[in-house]
C-alpha cells in the first residue's frame, strides 16, 4: 500500500473556505493600504544568501531556509569544513540562495537597488509569503504571509500618526473592536537606561522590563541585578513600576523620571506629538495606549515602537507591530534613509476573527446557483442562461453529469449553494426556469429576467 502523502511541519493546506476567509482579510488590508496612498511592490521568494545572512542576528540566521546550489553542489563543497563538521562554512560553499525570512530586508535591498527610479518619500506595501525554520506552534508557522507597509525618505512624525489611523481603519473594517495599539519610543528606553546608569546594558535592561506583566516586579528587579544593573539604578526605576493612568498621566510621570536625559525628553516629545494628533483626529474602534515596557525590535528601531494587542479575552500574541528606523538601508551602503513601517499578522488575525465569529457569512459564498443536468438538450438550454447570468455578475454553474437528481441536490447542499434551477421539457417549451430555494424549499417558475432579479 502506498504511503499516505503529507506536508512539512509548519505548513498548511487551505480549503476553499479557508482561502475565501484569508482573501477577505487580504482584500481588507490591501484596500486600506491603497486608500492611504501606499504602492504595491513584490520581491522574489528567494534572495542571494549574502543579502539575508547577518541581518537578523545569530538566531535569525539559524532560522533562514537555505537553498542548495543547482547541479552537483558537492563538487564545490568546502572539504575542510565538511571534515570539521563546520556547518556555517559548509553551507556557504553549497548554498548561494535562501528563502526570504521577512519582507523588510528584501525591501531595503529593493530601495537601494532601485533608488534612482524611486520618488521619495516612498510609500510601499507588500503582501507575500515568508519562510522561517522555526518551531511550529499556535499562531506560528514555517510558511506564512506578511502584510507590510512602510514609508522611507521622511522623518516626519505625521507618518506615525497615519500608521495609527491605518491600523484603526483595518480593524474597524474587519469589525474587530477592542484592539489596543500599544506605543513606546526607543529614545524613552535609552533615556531610562541612561538615568539608571545602565546605558551599556540597554538590551538586557529592556528584555527584563518587557517581562514585567509576566513575571512581576520582584523577578524583573532580580533579573536586572543579575545582568549587572546597579541597585542604585533599580531604585531610581521604582516610579516606573507603578506608572499608571491615561496617556497624558503616564507621559507626565515619564517626564519627571527622565528630567536629566536629553534623549528621553526627545522621546517624550515624539510620543506627545503622536498622542495629541490622534486625540484630535479620533479613532473608530481601536485605542492608543502608552506601554513603557514595550521593547520589540530594539536592534533596528530608533523611534516609535508599535505593537497591536487583540481584544481582551482572546488568548493571542500580538496581531501587528512595527516602528521607526533611521538607517534601514545602511546595511546595503545607503546611509541616512529614515523610515517607519508596520506589519499585520494575517494568521493571528484570522484566528481571532474565527474565535470571535466575525467572518461575514457571505465570505465563503462562491456559487449562487447550480443548474441541474437532465440531459444534453436541457444542459445546452441551461448553459445559455448561465452565460447570461455570469455576464450580469452572478456566479452560476451547471452540474456536469446527467446524474440522479438526488445526487445533484446533495452536491448543492454539501457546497452550501443557496439556489438550484431545474429545467425540463416543460420549462424549455415555456422558455422559463424553476428556481428552488435550498434553505426554505420553496419553488417558483420564472422567466430569465425575473430569475436574474432574484439571484443578482
Amino acid at each position: 500500500m502506498a504511503q499516505k502523502p503529507s506536508i512539512p511541519k509548519g505548513t498548511r493546506d487551505f480549503n476553499p473556505e479557508d482561502v475565501a476567509k484569508r482573501n477577505y482579510i487580504f482584500n481588507t488590508i490591501r484596500g486600506a493600504f491603497q486608500t492611504f496612498g501606499f504602492q504595491p511592490i513584490e520581491t522574489p521568494s528567494f534572495e542571494n544568501s549574502d543579502t539575508l545572512m547577518g541581518k537578523y542576528g545569530e538566531e535569525g540566521d539559524r532560522l533562514i531556509f537555505k537553498i542548495l546550489n543547482s547541479g552537483d553542489y558537492l563538487a564545490k563543497a568546502n572539504t575542510s569544513a565538511y571534515e570539521a563538521k563546520d556547518a556555517t562554512k559548509l553551507t556557504a560553499s553549497i548554498s548561494e540562495k535562501a528563502l526570504r525570512y521577512d519582507l523588510t530586508v528584501p525591501f531595503a535591498r529593493y530601495v537601494v537597488q532601485h533608488q534612482n527610479e524611486i520618488e521619495f518619500p516612498f510609500k510601499r506595501y507588500q503582501i507575500q509569503p515568508v519562510w522561517r525554520a522555526d518551531r511550529p506552534q499556535k499562531g506560528r508557522f514555517r510558511e506564512f504571509f506578511q502584510c507590510d507597509a512602510d514609508v522611507v525618505g521622511s522623518t516626519s512624525l505625521w507618518q506615525e500618526v497615519e500608521f495609527v489611523q491605518l491600523y484603526d481603519s483595518v480593524f474597524s473594517a474587519l469589525k474587530l473592536e477592542g484592539v489596543t495599539i500599544k506605543i513606546n519610543n526607543r529614545k524613552i528606553l535609552s533615556g531610562i537606561a541612561e538615568v539608571i546608569g545602565a546605558s551599556d546594558k540597554l538590551i538586557d535592561f529592556t528584555v527584563a522590563l518587557d517581562k514585567l506583566d509576566k513575571i512581576g516586579e520582584d523577578n524583573v528587579k532580580a533579573e536586572m541585578l543579575a545582568k549587572g544593573v546597579p541597585q542604585s539604578g533599580i531604585d531610581k526605576l521604582q516610579p516606573l513600576f507603578s506608572i499608571s493612568g491615561d496617556f497624558e498621566a503616564q507621559i507626565k510621570s515619564l517626564a519627571e523620571i527622565l528630567a536629566t536625559s536629553e534623549e528621553g525628553q526627545k522621546g517624550i516629545e515624539e510620543l506627545s506629538f503622536i498622542n495629541e494628533a490622534i486625540s484630535q483626529l479620533g479613532l473608530e474602534t481601536a485605542r492608543l495606549e502608552l506601554d513603557v515596557t514595550l521593547a520589540r525590535g530594539l536592534n533596528y528601531y530608533t523611534g516609535a515602537i508599535f505593537e497591536v494587542a487583540a481584544p481582551e479575552g482572546v488568548k493571542m500574541g500580538s496581531i501587528g507591530g512595527g516602528g521607526r528606523y533611521d538607517d534601514l538601508t545602511g546595511i546595503f551602503g545607503m546611509k541616512q534613509m529614515s523610515g517607519v513601517g508596520i506589519s499585520f499578522g494575517l494568521d493571528r488575525i484570522y484566528l481571532v476573527l474565527e474565535e470571535l465569529g466575525l467572518f461575514p457569512e457571505t465570505v465563503s459564498k462562491t456559487v449562487e446557483v447550480l443548474f441541474i443536468n437532465f440531459g444534453a438538450a436541457e444542459a445546452l438550454f441551461c448553459l445559455k442562461a448561465i452565460k447570461y447570468l455570469r455576464q450580469q455578475g452572478v456566479n452560476a454553474e451547471l452540474y456536469p453529469d446527467k446524474a440522479k437528481m438526488k445526487k445533484q441536490m446533495m452536491h448543492a447542499n454539501k457546497r452550501r449553494i443557496p439556489y438550484v434551477v431545474l429545467v425540463g421539457e416543460e420549462e424549455m417549451n415555456a422558455n422559463s426556469y424553476t428556481l428552488k430555494d435550498m434553505n426554505s424549499g420553496t419553488q417558483n417558475t420564472l422567466p430569465l429576467e425575473e430569475l436574474l432579479n432574484v439571484l443578482a
